[in-house]
């Protein structure tokens, strides 16, 4: 299946409708997709997101992709590393930014105001 991103010019994002939860999360954190060619079965593409977290919401253990990640944290609050009950890490408030390339285990991650995260995925040709 051939994707192409979209060529997509300063337009009015919706801040309250369009959210949903990511595949493998939970309800109380939600994604908004802004553009999207990625295709992770061919590793190739990319996607352009904006991931929000609930207050309180947690997810329980680390991730590890097959792509490179770049995260910006636009706002509030987000912790590092917490255990499965989302007890613990390393609290950052934004602005903050992380670039992880493919293989890198990170989180898990807890918000205990809430926040909103800035996010680009994307596959090299060499990854």
């Amino acid at each position: 299946m051939s994707r192409v991103k979209p060529h997509l010019e300063f337009q009015r994002i919706d801040l309250r409708d369009g959210w949903a939860p990511p595949p493998g999360y939970p309800a109380s954190i939600k994604q908004k997709i802004l553009a999207s060619d990625i295709d992770e079965t061919g590793k190739t593409g990319s996607r352009t997101r904006l991931l929000r977290f609930d207050p309180g919401a947690y997810t329980t253990a680390p991730f590890v992709h097959d792509h490179w990640e770049e995260v910006y944290l636009v706002s509030g609050d987000l912790t590092v590393g917490n255990d499965s009950r989302g007890q613990g890490g390393e609290i950052f408030r934004a602005p903050t930014y992380a670039c992880r390339p493919p293989g890198v285990s990170h989180g898990p991650f807890k918000s205990s105001g809430g926040c909103v995260l800035f996010e680009i995925h994307y596959y090299n040709k060499s990854t």
